[in-house]
């Protein structure tokens, strides 16, 4: 044979028991995972929870199956008639609704003028 056999030495390791560089290792990743992965997943449900307490009869919503209507009457337990088309309702559960889409206010048309070029003379 042309290589000999290696035998590992017999080391005499650490010792068991408490060690602190692990503990404070340990802190330290739980640190990390609650500032870059519970807290803002935390603060991105409670403004869910806050815009889901605020729908109101006319809003414009989004559901999470992408359906886009505006809420036509608020029913008990959680329930939103939603008017996605004229004549057309349907019943959507309120925790469903993935976003309160903002309305603009409408403007008079006399005052549409921020697109129209300027034209001297």
């Amino acid at each position: 044979m042309l290589i000999s056999q290696a035998y590992a030495q017999d080391a005499g390791g650490a010792a068991p028991g408490f060690d602190p560089v692990f503990l404070v290792m340990m802190v330290g990743m739980f640190a990390v995972f609650w500032f870059l992965v519970i807290r803002p997943q935390q603060k991105r449900a409670k403004e869910h929870r806050n815009m889901l307490g605020a729908i109101k009869r006319g809003d414009q919503v989004v559901t999470n199956g992408g359906i886009m209507g505006r809420v036509a009457r608020i029913e008990g337990d959680g329930v939103l008639l939603v008017e996605i088309a004229p004549n057309v309702k349907v019943k959507c559960q309120q925790s469903m609704i993935a976003d309160l889409v903002s309305k603009p206010d409408p403007r008079p048309a006399d005052n549409d003028d921020d697109d129209a070029v300027k034209k001297d003379g």
